[in-house]
């Protein structure tokens, strides 16, 4: 049986990551590269058992607004987060928030439960079917406007389609 591409594309992906690390963690060594060798071959192999191959669309100009989103957010939430801080009183009102997903099942709900969480101010709690639980420092926030705005950016990152609820 001949290998698919994307199966041989993730292997060298992989194989490259696992070089990478075994290089890190052994500060570059090359005593310890037959050795090496031998565990990444494991690590590349056991990789693509437990997480098979999938082809997914990654667009150039998706991830350059995804990463001008993300950073424009993180420095608004860190000011924001930095001001409930430095308050007399900290205005903070934590609450948790319960969002309806409009992203498909898979890697992009994934994505977006993590981004939130890396963001000032919000924690992804639970994701479970297409409801995300966020907590959030001010309840009072509109918390569901910034999950479409990251949905909407994640969509374009990786060429999916948005599913409306009707």
């Amino acid at each position: 049986m001949k290998p698919s591409l994307a199966a041989v594309r993730a292997a060298l992906w992989r194989s490259a990551l696992f070089a990478v690390l075994w290089w890190a963690l052994t500060d570059g060594d090359r005593a310890s590269w037959g050795v090496g060798s031998v565990s990444i071959l494991l690590a590349v192999w056991l990789s693509l058992r437990l997480l098979p191959p999938v082809t997914t669309f990654v667009s150039r100009i998706g991830l350059l607004r995804f990463l001008v989103f993300f950073f424009v957010q993180s420095l608004r939430g860190g000011v924001q987060v930095a001001g409930l801080a430095l308050r007399p009183r900290m205005g903070l009102r934590p609450g948790f928030h319960e969002v309806d997903l409009h992203l498909p099942e898979g890697i992009g709900r994934v994505l977006l439960a993590n981004t939130l969480s890396l963001l000032p101010g919000t924690l992804s709690v639970e994701l479970q079917g297409n409801r995300l639980c966020l907590h959030v420092l001010d309840d009072q926030a509109a918390t569901e406007l910034d999950v479409r705005a990251a949905e909407t950016r994640l969509a374009h990152l990786l060429g999916l389609t948005l599913q409306t609820t009707e």
